[in-house]
């Protein structure tokens, strides 16, 4: 690997997150769609629970191809940012798909904090998961290497990348 690590800040990654749900919003459409039509499914409220499992494996599949195959979502490429292991390789599908699990640390415990709770308005559900994310956010913000607690634990890590700039003198249309 050329060139200097550099962890992305805060923000970037927020707004990478941000960018990266409007993408998935487009996934999730088709693949709600897709399952919809598959298993003839007349209401919102009935085969919730199989909806969810097959949009966590959508999803799953979306993140893992992308991390594994070139580093980055589109996402990503454009807030220029990619992902490898601690010591600069690609992520093999294996490490994608432990990344992507354990990524979920971003919202699952704040979802099961109001569920035991038994927080079931909206107000509540909000309170916790920005709690959750806030605290998550911290962790990156407080460890050395400005990484998250799922970059920690799969020995990955968020890069700032900006791709090499054309060799000056060649023809790029040649």
């Amino acid at each position: 690997m050329s060139g200097q690590f550099e962890a992305p800040g805060l923000w970037r990654r927020l707004a990478c997150m941000l960018y990266e749900g409007l993408l998935l919003f487009g996934v999730v459409m088709i693949a709600g769609y897709l399952y919809s039509s598959l298993t003839q499914q007349r209401h919102a409220l009935v085969g919730t629970a199989g909806l969810q499992a097959f949009m966590f494996v959508i999803i799953g599949i979306y993140f893992t191809w992308f991390w594994a195959h070139g580093r980055q979502t589109l996402a990503m490429k454009t807030w220029q940012l990619r992902v490898m292991t601690r010591e600069g390789e690609p992520l093999t599908q294996a490490r994608a798909l432990a990344r992507y699990v354990t990524s979920w640390l971003w919202f699952l415990p704040g979802l099961a904090a109001a569920g035991l709770s038994g927080a079931h308005d909206g107000r509540s559900i909000g309170w916790a998961l920005g709690l959750n994310v806030g605290l998550y956010a911290l962790i990156a913000q407080t460890t050395p290497s400005r990484q998250t607690l799922h970059d920690l634990l799969c020995r990955t890590r968020l890069q700032r990348w900006r791709p090499p700039a054309p060799a000056t003198g060649q023809n790029p249309a040649a």
